[in-house]
């Protein structure tokens, strides 16, 4: 069998579908040749290398950023605009990860500096203020009620199809993104049938790139009406941090945290055990049992032990 000339790399339509992937050209306006060669061939053997999509159109927009303030065959010259930049430590190794792709596919030799990301603990937003941007929201709000109760990235969710939602038993199974694994949730009944009248109406969940837009005017329309400022700085990841830091508060298990999340590294996850004061589920659920597979269970569903009375019960705990 002929295979198309589509899908044989190197090919000038293998080469034309990359650049569409990437959507370079809405982005190079003004790059002189050379910098435009350069970048094409990053994003040629990224593709090549089996990136993603995500990876392939970030990629080209920072590259493209980066020859509009420096000489992108100059590394010297890049290592100082990359330095210049007046943005997180962060932000500025995501530009050298990107150029260092750029020295790969071209060869270029540089010497790539390193810069350490000062992470500070994320701002839990309350249940309170994130139901009120959920509500504002009107057909998205299903959307948002699932990333609030799977702690997915908005981009996991995206790429979720209808298929991989089971309405009978309530659960949903999402792929990782960006090294995390996949994993499957519990959904909520109001949730799911929130979901199944989404559904009705729409054949896929929206573009992370659409949830983020509809969040911000919905949260700011939520701000302005009810004289709030503060809900204008809850992001759409911050329920991510919702979910994690409530997770563990109810819990108190940071490795179901990690596997809830998809990390790799519990380094990862542990920021969220700094955290747990701040969330509003104080409250605890107390009981005791003297039956031995009773308190197994108990354990199974989240209690902790804490001490026996002098008349024999074993008194669990876990906070609401």
């Amino acid at each position: 069998m002929v295979r198309s000339p589509r899908f044989e790399p190197g090919s000038s339509a293998w080469q034309a579908d990359v650049l569409d992937q990437a959507r370079l050209r809405p982005h190079d306006t003004g790059l002189c040749p050379k910098s435009r060669e350069l970048v094409i061939n990053t994003l040629l053997y990224l593709k090549a290398s089996g990136r993603s999509e995500f990876t392939i159109k970030s990629t080209s927009q920072r590259l493209t950023h980066l020859a509009k303030i420096c000489n992108l065959a100059e590394p010297t010259e890049v290592k100082l605009a990359i330095a210049n930049m007046t943005t997180s430590n962060t932000d500025k190794q995501n530009y050298v990860n990107r150029y260092s792709a750029l020295c790969t596919a071209n060869k270029i030799e540089w010497k790539r500096p390193y810069y350490p990301s000062t992470r500070t603990p994320p701002k839990i937003p309350t249940r309170e203020a994130v139901m009120k941007i959920i509500t504002e929201s009107r057909s998205n709000a299903p959307v948002y009620k699932t990333l609030m109760e799977t702690g997915l990235m908005p981009y996991e969710l995206s790429k979720v199809p209808k298929e991989d939602i089971n309405f009978e038993t309530r659960t949903l199974t999402a792929k990782g993104f960006k090294g995390h694994l996949g994993r499957t949730f519990k959904l909520t009944e109001e949730t799911t049938a929130m979901l199944g009248n989404y559904f009705a109406k729409h054949t896929k969940f929206p573009t992370s790139k659409a949830l983020c837009h509809s969040w911000i005017r919905a949260k700011n329309r939520v701000a302005e009406r009810l004289q709030e400022p503060s809900i204008k700085t809850i992001r759409l990841y911050d329920l991510r941090h919702y979910y994690a830091t409530n997770l563990y508060a109810k819990t108190d298990k940071i490795l179901l945290v990690k596997q809830q999340l998809g990390h790799r590294k519990i380094e990862t996850t542990m920021i969220y055990t700094q955290l747990v004061n701040f969330t509003e589920d104080e409250d605890y659920i107390c009981t005791a049992t003297r039956d031995t597979a009773e308190a197994k269970q108990l354990i199974e569903h989240g209690f902790q032990y804490q001490n026996t009375t002098p008349d024999g019960f074993m008194l669990y705990r876990k906070r609401k």
